[in-house]
């Protein structure tokens, strides 16, 4: 399956390079737990502050299991409250949603 998932970062040029820059060298731990949980492909796009995520899964995949294990992994843990120091809220997302699942509406 593909989901595509926004976000959007506070609107500050230099916390939107350091944000970049965790991208870059991304911890290990936290690579494996998105494997690990069924996401073969992860690729995150960034116009403006505006994040745009494109995964890749296989069948093994659920969203709720992977909540479920980042909330029982105490690193994933640690990189989430990091990277939300970075990242708010879309406007039409609902309390307490960060990336918000995009609805597909045209597809060739």
């Amino acid at each position: 399956m593909r989901y595509c998932l926004a976000l959007d970062l506070k609107d500050d040029p230099a916390r939107i390079a350091e944000y970049e820059e965790y991208h870059k060298r991304i911890r290990p731990e936290i690579e494996a737990s998105i494997r690990e949980s069924g996401i073969t492909e992860m690729e995150i796009y960034r116009v403006g502050n505006r994040l745009f995520m494109i995964m890749e899964t296989d069948d093994t995949f659920s969203f709720d299991a992977k909540a479920a294990a980042d909330a029982a992994n105490p690193k994933v843990q640690e990189w989430e409250n990091l990277m939300w120091t970075y990242q708010q809220s879309l406007p039409m997302a609902k309390p307490g949603e960060k990336w918000v699942l995009m609805k597909n509406i045209f597809q060739m």
